[in-house]
């Protein structure tokens, strides 16, 4: 992908780990994280990382909205390297999700009180649900400053050693939030119609691209459907990855929902890869398949009928770090384990 090699389509999704202090990565995320890359994966991406210190999801979040962030990240960065795998980080603004504890701390909205910030920001004066603050709406200057901060961020990781960036505009999230019906009600140039409402993806990636090397991808996760009536749609999906191919993104990162609590979501293994393979065809764009992916044969299927280009995974990786090397034997594949575990792969 551009100058990027990938030695194989397998892709460590970002996945929280709520394990930062004032958002510094340390020694969890350099285990975490290098152990994917010792066990086969081809890029290997940090969990999302707040661009603002308000845009996180937690007070325990990974952050790159200070430069101080860097020396830590260029740590786990260059060791992932070593490894024969990429480095990737995903760009994050938590937007009227921000300011919760961390799941095993009840996953709650937190009170200034309990460590936690006011005000948390998105499109609208709308709650994402209920015991949640109401969110402020951000104001153009607003808007900008946040843009910026996604420039700010690109910048750090570049220099940190990430060579794949990921614009995080799913889940609930500030940038999915302005792009849905259900959370955006804004009546000005950000809202409304499908243009106005994205808007602000448009120029966060812009101003990312804007610093990101030419030799780098850049992918955007989204969701590709709320679930919900009256909310974002696959059809708007498509739309937007055309425009956002015309900015410069390599890769569209297929997930779905995360906007409205209570969405009615049919899961199932691979529920999420008909997002990847209609994106992929109408927009003629690479695409990533993420959602319940576990068996080597399943993910093998998915590139091999052009479903998608990439396969993104999360809790399988946590059950087993070394799934690319366990996952290529079957598939008749070669993946070289490091020489220290070479005797165990034979």
């Amino acid at each position: 992908m551009r100058d990027v090699l990938l030695r194989n389509r397998i892709v460590v999704s970002p996945m929280c780990q709520y394990s930062s202090t004032d958002g510094f990565a340390n020694d969890w995320h350099l285990v975490h994280l290098g152990s994917r890359a010792v066990g086969g994966a081809a890029l290997v991406f940090t969990e999302a990382a707040a661009v603002l210190e308000e845009g996180r999801i937690s007070p325990d979040d990974l952050g790159i909205w200070k430069d101080a962030h860097v020396e830590t990240l260029a740590r786990i960065f260059h060791f992932v390297e070593a490894q024969g795998a990429v480095p990737g980080m995903q760009l994050a603004h938590a937007g009227r999700k921000a300011s919760t504890s961390a799941p095993w701390k009840g996953g709650k909205p937190l009170g200034t009180n309990e460590g936690g910030w006011s005000p948390i920001h998105g499109p609208s004066p709308l709650p994402f649900a209920e015991g949640y603050q109401t969110p402020q709406e951000l104001d153009r200057a607003a808007i900008i400053r946040v843009c910026e901060a996604y420039r700010q961020a690109a910048r750090r990781a570049l220099h940190a050693g990430a060579k794949v960036l990921e614009v995080h505009a799913a889940h609930g999230y500030l940038l999915h939030s302005f792009l849905s019906p259900l959370s955006n009600q804004r009546t000005d140039d950000y809202g409304g119609s499908f243009a106005n409402r994205i808007r602000i993806v448009c120029a966060a990636v812009s101003a990312v691209r804007q610093v990101w090397p030419e030799k780098y991808p850049l992918f955007v996760r989204i969701s590709s459907t709320d679930w919900t009536d009256g909310g974002w749609t696959v059809d708007e999906a498509v739309a937007l990855a055309k425009e956002l191919k015309s900015l410069g993104v390599d890769l569209i990162d297929c997930s779905s929902g995360g906007n409205v609590p209570k969405a009615t979501i049919p899961t199932g293994p691979g529920y999420q890869v008909p997002f990847a393979k209609r994106i992929r065809r109408e927009a003629e764009i690479a695409t990533g398949a993420v959602g319940m992916i576990t068996a080597p044969e399943q993910a093998d299927q998915i590139v091999r009928l052009g479903q998608a280009d990439l396969v993104l995974m999360a809790r399988e990786f946590l059950r087993n770090p070394y799934w690319p090397l366990n996952a290529a034997p079957p598939l008749h594949q070669m993946i070289s384990a490091p020489p220290q575990y070479g005797r165990a792969f034979q």
